[in-house]
């Protein structure tokens, strides 16, 4: 397959690196469009006021000094919808699941690239530090081999995160979707010169119990795969409002 490849940790990371040398040992052509430098956390945000510069490495290798949403975006600029058969967006240190999906650069990539046309992936290793990169490419590949693409249908995204262990520790894949979690000690307060305050934002997290959920299959060594996508319409309450607004209208 062309599969283009892009991230949130930028385009030295080691995560998208690892990625592309597994997928062009299987055989994918590989092009990549990256942010420059480290993006995570930026969710959806575009850069809209400024002008987004791009860089060159060589024939197939992109960097762009922006946003995950703007390097989706210059591709598709720069190649079309038909050059590629697949993005994926990864390999991100670090989980994307529950409530984390809405901050997340990476899925917020493979949500833009489904948004023009693309079908896309995101791929993420549950750890932050001593990432073990190549067991999630490796089942990548097994993965795309076995025709997980060819599943993924318009306004469609998949959410695929990946337990931190050597790839014998796997137990198998299960498909789930995005499960709760809520942070404690969320806000740390530090005292700075002059009597300021300065707040560091990072806390403990705490998953909620739902077997079905991506949070809980991870935990049991299971790659996680969650079929996404932005859906901001709370329909089961409209009923509720439209029978409030009668009474009050």
């Amino acid at each position: 397959m062309r599969i283009l490849l892009t991230n949130d940790d930028g385009i030295d990371a080691p995560g998208i690196n690892v990625l592309g040398r597994h997928l062009a040992e299987a055989g994918h052509e590989i092009t990549y469009c990256a942010p420059q430098t480290q993006q995570s956390a930026a969710s959806h945000s575009i850069t809209l006021h400024a002008p987004v510069r791009l860089f060159k490495h060589n024939e197939n290798r992109y960097s762009v000094a922006g946003k995950p949403t703007d390097s989706v975006l210059i591709a598709y600029h720069l190649f079309g919808i038909e050059a590629f058969d697949l993005v994926i967006s990864g390999i991100n240190q670090g989980q994307n699941m529950a409530e984390d999906i809405l901050y997340s650069g990476t899925v917020a990539a493979a949500i833009e690239a489904s948004f023009v046309g693309y079908r896309s992936i995101a791929v993420s290793v549950t750890s932050f530090t001593d990432v073990r990169y190549d067991t999630a490419a490796a089942y990548l590949c097994r993965l795309l081999k076995a025709g997980l693409a060819d599943q993924i249908r318009p306004e469609e995204v998949l959410n695929i995160n990946v337990p931190n262990v050597e790839i014998d520790a796997i137990k198998g894949v299960k498909i789930t979707h995005p499960g709760h979690r809520h942070y404690e000690n969320f806000v740390t307060e530090i005292k700075a010169p002059r009597n300021n305050m300065l707040y560091w934002i990072s806390g403990d997290v705490v998953w909620a119990e739902d077997k079905d959920a991506d949070t809980a299959v991870i935990q049991e060594n299971y790659i996680s795969i969650s079929p996404i996508y932005p859906d901001f319409s709370k329909k089961q309450a409209h009923q509720r409002y439209q029978d409030w607004l009668k009474e009050n209208n």
